[in-house]
């Protein structure tokens, strides 16, 4: 609700820098908070309450720059850039933990909090620069279809529209995806994502921790394979993802990480061993990051700035962090019945079955929009 009063109350161009800024203060905050408190009781809830805050952190911010992509770029444009655009995500995603483990001893981990504020604070920069070429390319440039060159035709952001707040109210994120049949099935896709992601993990870490006994193994296992993901995904997304977006269409790129995750669990039927739960992860996440997440951002483009901002954010927090949380009751309530990791493997095949179709529902409504334009 805060973000939605946010977006109801200030212009388009200002609700990134303000939302970036808003977790730079916490950032610093945090910082603050454990620098002056090195041990004890206060130290101990600081630090439970910034593992809660990193896990909402980490999804807000992606999800407002994707709704800023949405709104200054057209669909075919977001079709062969957005692999590009993902690509940066992933490459971020290699250098953040080689950062840490360069300057973690000599640092200390505690201080490794002021180089995300560094790295956020310039992220922010580029989003300011962003937004202000594209309101000048818009206003030069009418390719929006209509021949009134406002932007209004192709999702393209003019430099009056983005100086307007968008109005409403600030529940309007869950209110536009409710009444929207659109939006609802983006929030189907993504909670079926979840669930079986959220059962993933947990069969993963069950296996691995058998697996290994210390946890300074397991965590050199999973940096390996973050390692093999990241370099795998950036492949891809350089090479691969514009191609498929343009040439197979979205439907494609939607229903490929439920067909890749529908074989992952037959897969863990027949053999739930470390070797094959890693091999699911890796093509799983990969795929995620690759093609359907740049799939996701293209969806959003053909939509109003209210759902741009406000619906995406609720998808992209509420739900998907919802279903995450929900899930992992469900898949501990399944051991609990005495249900092991084959039996649940059998049991998630349908929903990745039914996941995979809504996929395809979804890539052709997608395209009921693009007709209707």
């Amino acid at each position: 609700p805060l973000f939605g009063w946010l977006v109801s109350r200030f212009p388009r161009r200002r609700i990134v820098p303000i939302t970036n800024l808003f977790f730079a203060v916490n950032i610093l905050g945090f910082w603050l908070l454990l620098l002056a408190n090195p041990e004890g009781e206060t130290r101990r809830i600081a630090a439970g309450t910034f593992f809660v805050w990193v896990s909402v952190y980490n999804l807000f911010v992606v999800s407002i720059f994707w709704s800023l992509l949405a709104d200054l770029f057209r669909e075919e444009q977001g079709k062969r850039l957005f692999g590009f655009i993902a690509a940066g995500g992933t490459a971020g995603a290699l250098l953040g933990p080689t950062i840490t483990a360069v300057l973690a001893k000599p640092l200390g981990p505690l201080h490794l909090l002021l180089i995300s504020l560094a790295f956020l604070l310039l992220a922010t920069t580029f989003a300011i620069a962003m937004s202000k070429t594209a309101s000048s390319l818009g206003k030069a440039v009418p390719e929006d279809g209509d021949g009134d060159g406002d932007g209004d035709g192709d999702g393209n952001v003019d430099g009056d529209s983005e100086d307007r707040a968008i109005g409403g109210n600030p529940f309007a994120g869950a209110i536009e995806t409710l009444r929207s049949p659109f939006l609802i099935m983006i929030a189907a896709y993504i909670l079926l994502l979840t669930a079986t992601n959220t059962v993933l993990y947990f069969q993963q870490t069950e296996i691995i921790s058998k697996a290994f006994a210390s946890s300074a193994d397991r965590t050199q296992f999973f940096a390996l394979i973050d390692l093999v993901v990241g370099l795998l995904t950036i492949g891809i997304q350089f090479f691969g993802t514009g191609r498929i977006l343009t040439k197979l269409g979205l439907g494609f790129a939607l229903v490929a990480l439920p067909i890749a995750t529908f074989f992952g669990f037959a897969a863990l039927m027949v053999s739930p061993v470390l070797g094959v739960v890693v091999a699911v992860m890796a093509l799983r996440r990969a795929s995620d990051f690759a093609l359907a997440n740049p799939a996701r951002g293209v969806l959003f483009t053909t939509v109003d700035a209210e759902a741009k901002y406000k619906a995406r954010n609720f998808i992209d927090t509420v739900v998907f962090r919802g279903g995450d949380a929900a899930f992992g009751w469900v898949y501990h309530g399944l051991k609990g019945l005495g249900l092991d990791l084959v039996a649940i493997a059998a049991l998630c095949l349908p929903v990745a079955a039914i996941w995979a179709w809504s996929g395809h529902l979804l890539g052709n409504a997608h395209k009921d929009c693009i007709n209707k334009e």
